[in-house]
């Protein structure tokens, strides 16, 4: 079990650019660093007690990155973990080239996220001690040393990012109730976060931590923009939606969004494909066009097992009815009724009644 959980103060900054109604929903997709040079892997498990570790460089060396004397109680950063840590591996990254400097990637962010996740059940001083003793411990130097600066830099920008979001208020409330995401304060509010990642963090490190993160932001924004053009067709849209994703540069970031592009594009095909009465072979050939023949036989079967469940459900809820309206034992009424229940669906299946019941509701109200 992988633990990737962002620290309280990372979740709050977060900026909010795609959440409204009518924008597509874009999924995280991190992109695999691909550095030729020496990789330091944290796995190591939660009862390593050695004084050195081995790490092999690019050229085939050999060193050791023997554990900085230290006040800290920590060796290796890993003993007594927090709950929420124990039983997870590591997530992120430590690498080094051949002469032992520090290779900054977005492994390195995660790396200083998984510790700081656990914040709020060990106190700031005792994970930064951790995560130093982890660093020393695992990395020779002057690379050690490196980490360790840039960790104290990521804490102090983390620190400053809550008073920017202050400053522009909840962005995503205001497009609830507004209906529109506004474009320019988004833009702004970027500008501002650039400004603030340049007092601390050189190009590079800005660009290895956050480099993915903003095209996905600037993705998304383009998505909105496009979508509240009130000017464009539906057709016109996708159009635009198209153009922008091929003029993207050739990388992992590319090639993500461009499967979530489909699978949101499937989506708002399904829905209206299915409100037509469109057939399960049409369904079936628009999806293998965009997802493959593989995913489109397994919705296919997804499908067949909703309208299984959609039919009992229906007969569960006029039974069900019958039962209510007869009115002369409420008691055991609702012991027949969840008898019914029994019968028709499995443990699973009798979570989802009262959620599914409501949807039905609801829609019923929207479609009348």
């Amino acid at each position: 079990m992988s633990n990737s959980r962002r620290p309280t103060y990372v979740t709050v900054a977060i900026i909010a650019v795609v959440i409204i109604a009518t924008a597509a929903v874009i999924l995280w997709f991190k992109p695999s660093n691909d550095i030729n040079s020496a990789s330091i892997k944290p796995s190591v498990s939660d009862n390593e007690t050695n004084e050195t570790v081995t790490t092999e460089l690019a050229a085939g060396q050999v060193v050791k990155a023997t554990t900085t004397p230290s006040q800290s109680q920590f060796v290796t950063g890993l003993e007594n973990l927090p709950r929420s840590l124990k039983g997870t591996h590591i997530d992120g990254e430590i690498i080094i080239d051949e002469n032992k400097q520090l290779v900054v990637t977005e492994g390195l962010r995660r790396l200083f996220d998984y510790f700081l996740s656990a914040l709020g059940e060990e106190e700031e001083a005792v994970i930064f001690a951790r995560v130093e003793s982890y660093i020393r411990h695992h990395t020779p130097e002057p690379a050690a040393s490196q980490a360790v600066t840039i960790f104290n830099q990521y804490v102090a920008y983390l620190k400053a990012l809550p008073e920017i979001e202050k400053r522009y208020g909840n962005l995503q409330l205001q497009a609830t109730k507004s209906g529109e995401l506004d474009l320019n304060a988004v833009a702004q509010q970027k500008q501002d976060i650039a400004n603030l990642r340049q007092q601390y963090f050189d190009k590079p490190t800005i660009t290895a931590f956050f480099g993915a993160e903003d095209d996905y932001d600037n993705y998304s924004i383009e998505m909105v923009r496009i979508d509240q053009n009130k000017q464009m067709s539906d057709v016109q849209k996708q159009a635009a939606r198209q153009d922008y994703i091929s003029r993207l540069p050739d990388n992992a970031t590319k090639t993500n969004i461009m499967q979530q592009a489909n699978i949101s594009e499937l989506m708002t095909r399904t829905e209206q494909m299915k409100a037509r009465g469109a057939t399960p072979e049409e369904l079936y050939n628009m999806r293998r066009e965009l997802v493959g023949a593989p995913a489109a036989e397994r919705l296919a079967q997804v499908d067949q097992e909703d309208a299984n469940f959609d039919q009992r459900f229906t007969q569960y809820e006029t039974q069900k009815n019958r039962l209510l309206s007869q009115g002369d034992d409420a008691a055991q009424a609702q012991i027949q009724i969840n008898q019914l229940e029994q019968q028709l669906f499995n443990d699973t299946e009798r979570k989802r009644l009262d959620g599914y019941a409501a949807l039905q509701r609801q829609q019923a109200v929207n479609n009348p």
